[in-house]
């Protein structure tokens, strides 16, 4: 066994699991997935996957576990349920969902006590990154781990950053996107605001884009159509990063800031003004269509 061709279980298999297991694949690796939807498992057979009927199949044998799954409590259930115990103890455990805080470091504390070494790594990127292989990773955990994850996580990313001890990954990922989704508002409103001053939306960003309001959420992700890159404000808000993956991340931001007693009264406007674009109908869409309320 080589770095390039590891048996990786990869266990959730959703919009950013699926292109990221694809990868893992490309790169030489031999996958068996898990995923609680059939139609999930057969896309990833196509990409070069085994299918497993369950998470205890797809982690026996495995030199390496991925999980890619949607909270933190289904995490934990994974983990101490069907990992633990089922997959060898010289695994490498690679969490790259975004969860909260506190249970990354519960998983990440009873994996230690099961023998087993074991890093959080949540990513920035969303699908198309996921499916071009060019995702941030965040990661938290030990010296010892980060070095065992980290040409694994290099075969699904751009980027593999260690941002310190278990839990640190899903830290620095929750600051981060509550700084995109304020940022993004900002956007939204100078943006809605010029043109109702009479700026064209085109003058307005040729400007701003180069002064100090610039920002990621302008010139890499412009959220008025047909201004800037190609993004999703030119595909009808349709792709991208769904507005209720844009608040699930915020009330994690807000949940970590209560406990780390952080004031964040930025961080909860964004996330009542997110709150409320989703709870008109509007979570499929991508975050940056929070202009049209404006």
């Amino acid at each position: 066994m080589t770095e390039s061709n590891m048996k990786i279980a990869f266990i959730g298999l959703g919009n950013m699991g699926g292109g990221m297991a694809a990868n893992l694949v490309k790169a030489g690796h031999e996958v068996r997935a898990f995923d609680l939807s059939q139609d999930a498992l057969d896309r990833a057979g196509e990409h070069g996957c085994t299918t497993a009927a369950s998470v205890a199949e797809a982690v026996t044998d495995a030199d390496a576990v991925v999980s890619m799954l949607p909270n933190g409590q289904i995490v934990l259930s994974a983990y101490t349920g069907e990992v633990f115990g089922a997959a060898s103890g010289g695994a490498i455990l690679l969490d790259c969902s975004t969860i909260d805080v506190a249970t990354a470091r519960e998983v990440a504390e009873q994996a230690r006590q099961h023998g087993y070494e074991m890093v959080d790594a949540p990513v920035s990127g969303g699908i198309a990154a996921a499916n071009g292989g060019t995702l941030t990773f965040m990661v938290g955990g030990s010296d010892e781990a980060f070095a065992r994850a980290e040409p694994i996580l290099q075969a699904m990313g751009k980027a593999v950053i260690h941002a310190g001890a278990s839990g640190n990954g899903q830290a620095a990922k929750i600051c981060n996107n509550m700084l995109l989704g304020i940022h993004m508002i900002g956007t939204c409103e100078a943006f809605a605001m010029a043109q109702k001053l009479g700026l064209d939306p085109q003058t307005f960003y040729d400007i701003s884009s180069v002064s100090s309001g610039q920002c990621w959420s302008m010139t890499s992700y412009c959220p008025v159509p047909g201004v800037g890159p190609q993004s999703p404000a030119d595909n009808g808000y349709q792709g991208g990063f769904a507005a209720a993956l844009m608040l699930k991340d915020l009330r994690l931001a807000i949940e970590a800031a209560e406990t780390a007693d952080a004031p964040v009264p930025m961080g909860q406007r964004a996330r009542a003004l997110y709150e409320d674009f989703v709870g008109a109908g509007n979570g499929g869409q991508d975050f940056s269509g929070i202009i049209r309320t404006l």
